[in-house]
């Protein structure tokens, strides 16, 4: 007879629903219940996310306006700084050219007594040359009126030619430069003749009153020999 080997037993066969009914069930009951944690969660994240974007679009923001201020204040000390260097320049030119006006006052001088030539003559119309290139311009001209913010009147007369207050004579030109004057011109100036027009008034009058006197004269002249 043939004999069975031992130590191999037959292993009961357990039913496979048996085994995971519980575990699916267990299961499915822990997917039920994280759902809605997992939802409370995300929006939860998501409120995070908006307040954390929220924060750093505010930050962003007060630095762009921090930033705009800055270049708005660097831009304006940079004119603030051109500016003051064209006013420094100017001052500084306009002082130069000052100390130069009793110089030019000579050669202008020298010019109208015809002793302008040779070498000082050109000395001097390079002097000029430089002093306009640098903004100096001259003014006050004959025949112009009277103006006090630009005139210096050192002369005083009377003319029955002029109709207003006029400059008849330059004795020293004014200088500018722009709108800044250095100098005024220095001048003579006439009025009109004071009472001209009331003495013409006062002399047609008189002429005019000796006519009627005169007609009464023919008349009593005239009476005798009628009758």
């Amino acid at each position: 007879m043939t004999e069975e080997p031992k130590g191999f037993e037959p292993e009961p066969d357990v039913p496979s629903e048996a085994s995971d009914k519980p575990g699916a069930a267990k299961e499915a009951g822990a997917a039920d219940e994280a759902g809605p944690a997992a939802a409370a969660g995300d929006a939860k994240e998501l409120t995070a996310l908006r307040a954390q974007l929220d924060q750093v679009r505010t930050a962003a923001n007060e630095r762009t306006a921090d930033l705009q201020r800055l270049q708005a204040e660097y831009q304006n000390y940079r004119r603030r700084v051109e500016r003051d260097r064209i006013a420094v320049k100017e001052i500084a030119v306009a002082n130069l050219l000052s100390e130069l006006l009793p110089v030019l006052d000579d050669i202008g001088r020298a010019r109208d007594h015809g002793e302008l030539v040779g070498g000082f003559k050109s000395v001097a119309e390079s002097l000029e040359t430089v002093a306009a290139k640098l903004g100096l311009q001259q003014f006050g001209k004959e025949g112009e009126p009277f103006d006090p913010l630009v005139h210096e009147a050192l002369m005083h007369s009377y003319s029955p030619d002029v109709t207003q207050t006029t400059c008849v004579q330059i004795l020293q030109p004014g200088y500018r430069i722009g709108e800044r004057n250095l100098r005024p011109a220095r001048v003579a100036v006439a009025e009109p003749q004071p009472g001209a027009h009331g003495t013409k008034g006062d002399e047609s009058t008189a002429d005019t009153g000796n006519g009627p006197a005169d007609s009464g004269d023919d008349e009593e002249t005239g009476g005798p020999d009628k009758g």
